[in-house]
């Protein structure tokens, strides 16, 4: 329970006792009866009118539930050894068993670690009673009934006891008596612990945490003891040895060596006279002439040796080029040039009183400062005057070198440009260029967009005007193609793309009879048999016209036959035409002209004396016909409106009506037989 609410119900407990007809026990009984049936406790059905009583029930109730959450936690930590499952939500409930759950897997771990059970860092209040539990929960016995001696002078046998009930407590003469450190709840059966923090009944210092346990208390240091020591039971900070404890980071050529509050690595050997150990352990010469006083007596000069020093009068001082001779009398030069490894690195050298002269090889410089032979940068020195165009500094001289596309010259300095055509880069043609090539390809191929030196067929069939490469159909090959026309009715012509229509009616490669005429279409051919109706005759020979055959039958009416005297139909016509399959309908067609006999007495268009109409064979209203003026004669003109796809054949039943005051006075029929190849143009 939260330390406020337990404060709360403490004061409200003292101060108010009495002045409620109902007790604040019966209140707080109330609230935890429906805490355990998971009621809403900020909605709760009051017993009391009384404030005191509303506020008791509500955090009794609210103790419940929070003690039933915990509860959830701990049995999962204790079941399943882990909290994952609570991770998922992050409702106020769930982060509280969450905290249960991992504040009791915190004790568990110090118990199987051999820990004290009670934690050493600061935790909050519920955190350290749930895992204090959790601990004392693993270990052995903790469940022992108290020993004789620990208890009062009591027995359990009296018969009263029988049915006493006590939990945590003992039965004298059927009343349940609590240990030391608690005390006996309202059911007067159950002892509960006695929180000494919290009632302030403790006895802990200034300086020092109140820590509650199960029947007690402890106390511990509020500020930890620091490195190197460790808090004992008996709150006291104690060194911690870590030589014998193992946890000093020493090398196995170093002793651990322990002290307060720390420890020390010394080094297994010992160094002699003359020498000083490092961190390390090594023994390092001590070069006893850099002292500030000196080793050695006045007009000595010191040496230093391995682990010692050694004194030498002081004679004669020599300058720098000059070192004393073998008896020490006297200053004699030192010739540096002396020996294969002399101070000029390989180059010629000229040995001089106290000095020496380095006489460099070509592309080296003599440095007076260093006294050594540098290098000369030729490249930085002379820019752009020693490379056509890469110039690359090495050890005494200098490399030129070119840019892709050129090789260098005979003169090692300038560049001549590279013929890459000769190691044949391109697949095809290749053009060399001043510094690179081009790759080109031969008619009907493409350079690839890819390596550019790859050609690629160009499939002109299936470029954007492949279809018209071809009137027909169009075979790509290897950097061309061939155009083919359809098996039957058409022949190449002779630019190899259009097909050109057979007329089997001139070559005589027809079957018709001789009572049928050969009509002509679009890769085949008709043979066609028009015969005149009764009461109508030919009238003179069929004329042969370009993509029509036409046949005239005239009225001729037996004597007395009224009926078709009055037949307002004078004349019926057949003919025929062959219409391609348009691969391009933008406009319609013109495709039959209808003429009248007699001009027009009106200058206009809209003359009623003459109308043209279609009477039957209209494929999907494919045809119109219209009426204008040519040369002063009356013209009907059959349009085609809308592509059709082939093959079609229809008959187009047309009439060229003459109308006299409204009335149809004679008709022609004209009959057009339309056929529709499927070849496209």
């Amino acid at each position: 329970m939260d330390l406020c609410v337990i404060v709360l119900l403490l004061s409200l407990c003292g101060l108010l006792r009495g002045q409620d007809p109902i007790s604040l026990d019966d209140c707080c009984k109330d609230g935890k009866d429906r805490g355990q049936e998971s009621q809403d406790c900020t909605s709760l059905p009051l017993i009391s009118e009384s404030t005191t009583c509303r506020i008791a029930q509500e955090q009794c109730c609210a103790t419940v539930l929070d003690d039933n959450i915990c509860t959830i936690g701990i049995n999962m930590a204790k079941d399943q050894g882990s909290c994952d499952s609570l991770l998922s939500t992050s409702t106020c409930e769930t982060k509280t068993s969450k905290m249960c759950c991992e504040c009791c897997l915190l004790g568990r771990a110090a118990q199987e670690r051999g820990l004290s059970c009670d934690l050493t860092f600061a935790v909050g209040y519920q955190c350290g009673v749930v895992s204090r539990a959790c601990c004392v929960d693993r270990l052995p016995n903790t469940h022992a009934k108290p020993t004789p001696d620990a208890q009062p002078d009591a027995s359990n046998t009296d018969d009263r006891c029988k049915d006493a009930g006590c939990v945590n407590g003992l039965c004298v003469n059927g009343t349940c008596v609590c240990l030391a450190g608690y005390k006996l709840k309202a059911d007067r059966k159950t002892c509960e612990d006695i929180n000494e923090c919290l009632l302030g009944a403790h006895q802990c210092r200034p300086g020092e945490r109140c820590i509650n346990t199960l029947g007690s208390y402890r106390c511990q240091r509020e500020v930890s003891c620091g490195t190197g020591y460790e808090l004992t039971d008996s709150n006291q900070c104690e060194d911690i040895d870590e030589c014998e404890t193992g946890t000093h980071n020493c090398g196995a050529e170093m002793l651990c060596q322990n002290s307060v509050g720390s420890f020390r690595c010394r080094p297994r050997m010992q160094c002699g006279e003359g020498f000083i150990q490092d961190a390390l352990g090594s023994c390092i010469d001590i070069n006893e002439c850099l002292s500030v006083t000196g080793p050695c007596p006045a007009g000595h000069m010191c040496f230093n040796t391995v682990g010692s020093f050694t004194c030498q009068r002081q004679s004669v001082n020599c300058g720098r080029g000059y070192h004393l001779n073998a008896q020490g009398t006297r200053c004699v030069d030192i010739d540096e040039c002396a020996g294969p490894d002399n101070s000029c690195d390989g180059h010629g050298c000229i040995n001089l009183l106290g000095s020496y002269r380095c006489e460099c090889r070509s592309g080296f410089v003599f440095n007076s400062i260093t006294r050594s032979c540098e290098d000369i940068n030729e490249c930085r020195n002379y820019p752009g005057r020693l490379c056509a165009h890469k110039c690359e500094n090495i050890l005494g001289s200098y490399k030129c070198s070119c840019t892709t596309g050129f090789k260098l010259a005979s003169d090692a300095r300038n560049c001549d440009d590279l013929d890459e055509c000769e190691s044949a880069p391109c697949s095809q043609e290749c053009a060399n260029v001043y510094g690179s090539y081009q790759c080109y390809c031969r008619r009907g191929y493409q350079l690839s967009d890819v390596d550019g030196i790859t050609c690629e067929d160009i499939d002109e069939c299936a470029l954007p005007t492949g279809g018209h490469i071809c009137s027909y159909r169009c075979y790509n090959t290897p950097g061309s193609f061939h155009c083919t026309c359809p098996a039957t009715g058409y022949t190449l012509a002779p630019n190899g793309r259009s097909c050109q229509d057979i007329d089997e009616c001139v070559t005589g490669t027809h079957a018709c009879t001789e009572s049928q005429s050969c009509f002509n279409i679009q890769g085949g051919y008709k043979c066609l048999s028009f015969d005149c109706p009764a009461n109508y005759r030919r009238s003179g020979d069929t004329p042969r016209v370009d993509r029509a055959d036409f046949i005239r039958c005239v009225k001729s009416c037996q004597p007395n036959d009224i009926s078709c005297v009055l037949d307002p139909i004078l004349s019926t016509s057949h003919t025929a035409i062959s219409l391609p399959t348009f691969r391009e309908f933008n406009k319609p067609e013109e495709i039959v002209f209808l003429r009248s006999s007699t001009p027009s007495p009106l200058p206009h268009m809209d003359s009623p004396e003459i109308i043209y109409d279609i009477l039957e064979g209209n494929v999907q209203n494919s045809f119109d016909i219209i009426k204008r003026l040519d040369h002063g004669m009356i013209v009907g003109v059959v349009r085609q409106v809308k592509p059709l796809v082939g093959p079609v054949s229809t008959v187009l039943k047309l009439a060229m009506n003459y109308v006299t005051n409204g009335v149809v006075s004679h008709r022609n029929i004209i009959n057009v037989h339309i056929y529709v190849s499927e070849f496209w143009f």
